[in-house]
């Protein structure tokens, strides 16, 4: 049996003696958990060896539950890692060996003592049908109990808050282990950007107005909306792993700052992935520059995250898609230049097989008249946060649109299109919930410092302390996994159920950090005034848009399950 030595735990001390090697060994013991996990989830969803829709489910409840233990298991290997390689650096810090220790033993605890899939959803090893010797090995792992009892300890969450405190003017929340300096160097560009407009950005959302249009123009010229585009088409040509790095510290300004590029992301991905050359080289060096502010156009009234069902019908007249139907939750609609519109041009294919993708082209509204084209109209939807860009429903009555405007050239392809785009699209939404937390994390120790109750500051108080230590951390862990899902995308592999895993995480850690540094916050946290109000209506957001957790949580179980990873 593998002996682990657990130290008195004291300032400046880990409680682990050896945390990396520990986190090692325990790891192997979760993903032998999640290994027994899966197999059990098969007999009850795959009992002849392939999944069954319909077992998937009736047994939603365990099959989300496999994801959400997956994702923890993914996130514990994506910290582990991080930390291996702050080590090989020689940038292993104190802060950062206390976000190791403490992160594997909470996690740990919650991998057999029940999971959060949501406030009121938790998930254990028994509604797996996962067999209990498992769960006893797993229990009786010597690393994985040593890290249960000593990883996240009192004396380790209140050393971190501690030591973020002695480090709050530098900002040092614990090294991100990027390993890159022009990474860096974009980290601390975009850094200096989203403070520029942290206090204005609260205006615009107790105002309700769109992010001015000269923060939109600074913000192409600085690159962001051609981040990944090929240098051929007028792009930068970085990878999705600088686009986690943009994106998350913009959001850390405010989360609408981190998603003026999400429309441009998502279009340029459609263009570059399936285009005809010519939409190519006239759509992507626009969409580069800004010149073109591009809006997705998905959703329908009735349809939600179910597109097969989607209704909007685009019917060909000579060299003219004339478009009708409705749409909703449109992005920064109005302002828009190109709108990615998915819909229906053969009525009697099927779910997925009738819907094609347009490029289509139309002025930019104002607030009195947002939709001057003819064959639209629509209005906004009013929101509780995430309001920079403003959501719109749009109705389409003969909304002409040239036979040139069809993506690729071809019918039939449209949700092929968008599955392409999913990947980068949660990557990228992971990359905002884990700048939307960082926000409200530093937000909450700032004011923990400065609220002084009792004689004094409140962060000196253990729970409070205690939600901004589990703040760190957790935000810390959802960076590293949606770092590694990036470095799979730049590595040109497949990662569908990576992309899902981060989002799933992010979204969660997103909410959670709000709401903790709320609580924080006190009664001040519920005043509009305070900046908390807003992030933790931003923070909500995140769990259902780009796919919902329920609809993550089917990916990853069904991705899992096929045979991939």
């Amino acid at each position: 049996m593998i002996q682990v030595a657990v130290a008195e735990a004291g300032p400046g001390q880990p409680a682990i003696a050896d945390p990396l090697y520990v986190c090692e060994t325990a790891l192997a013991a979760a993903e032998t958990l999640r290994d027994s996990a899966k197999t059990s989830l098969a007999r009850i969803v795959a009992p002849e060896g392939k999944v069954k829709g319909e077992l998937v489910e009736r047994e939603q409840h365990a099959a989300h539950g496999y994801a959400w233990l997956a994702t923890y298991t993914a996130a514990l290997k994506a910290t582990l890692a991080w930390a291996q390689r702050l080590r090989d650096a020689h940038e292993f810090g104190e802060l950062e060996t206390l976000i190791l220790q403490v992160g594997f033993g909470e996690y740990l605890h919650q991998m057999s003592g029940g999971i959060a899939m949501s406030q009121g959803e938790i998930v254990r090893p028994g509604d797996l049908d996962v067999d209990p010797e498992a769960v006893r090995a797993f229990e009786d792992d010597a690393a994985v109990r040593a890290l249960k009892q000593s990883g996240n300890t009192n004396a380790a969450r209140v050393r971190i808050a501690e030591l973020l405190v002695e480090c709050f003017d530098g900002r040092d929340f614990g090294k991100p282990g990027l390993g890159d300096e022009t990474l860096e160097m974009v980290r601390d560009q975009f850094r200096k950007v989203a403070d520029s407009h942290a206090d204005a950005a609260h205006d615009w959302h107790l105002k309700d107005e769109l992010i001015p249009i000269e923060v939109v123009q600074q913000l192409a010229e600085l690159g962001v909306f051609g981040l990944t585009v090929p240098e051929d088409y007028g792009g930068l040509g970085m990878g999705k792993t600088a686009m986690c790095v943009v994106t998350e510290e913009l959001s850390r300004g405010y989360i609408g700052l981190g998603s003026l590029g999400t429309r441009s992301e998502i279009a340029a991905e459609l263009i570059r992935l399936g285009g005809t050359e010519e939409q190519k080289q006239h759509y992507l060096p626009k969409i580069a520059s800004g010149e073109i502010l591009p809006t997705a156009v998905f959703t329908e009234p009735n349809t939600g995250s179910d597109l097969g069902s989607l209704r909007t019908r685009a019917v060909k007249a000579g060299e003219t898609y004339r478009v009708r139907g409705n749409k909703t939750w449109i992005t920064h609609a109005a302002r828009s230049d190109l709108m990615t519109l998915l819909a229906r041009t053969n009525p009697d294919e099927p779910g997925y097989k009738g819907l094609s993708m347009f490029l289509a082209e139309k002025p930019r509204g104002t607030d009195a008249e947002p939709f001057p084209a003819k064959g639209m109209t629509g209005g906004e939807i009013e929101v509780l946060g995430y309001r920079g860009m403003k959501e719109y429903e749009i109705a389409f009555d003969d909304f002409e649109v040239p036979a040139s405007a069809l993506l690729g050239g071809r019918e039939g392809e449209g949700f092929k299109h968008l599955m392409a785009t999913f990947e980068s699209a949660r990557i990228q939404t992971a990359a905002r919930a884990v700048g939307v937390a960082q926000n409200a994390l530093e937000i909450g120790l700032g004011y923990a410092i400065d609220r002084v109750q009792f004689g004094k500051p409140i962060v000196r108080f253990p729970r409070v302390a205690g939600k901004i230590a589990l703040a760190a951390v957790e935000t810390m862990m959802a960076r590293q996994l949606t770092y590694a899902a990036a470095r799979e995308k730049d590595s040109d592999r497949r990662c569908d159920i990576e992309a899902g895993m981060a989002k799933l995480l992010g979204a969660r850690v997103a909410w959670s950090v709000a709401d903790n540094v709320l609580q924080v916050h006190g009664g001040n946290g519920y005043a509009l005034e305070y900046k908390i109000s807003r992030i933790l209506c931003d923070a909500r957001i995140l769990n259902i848009f780009e796919g919902a957790a329920e609809i993550q949580a089917q990916v990853i179980t069904r991705g899992l399950l096929s045979g991939r990873n």
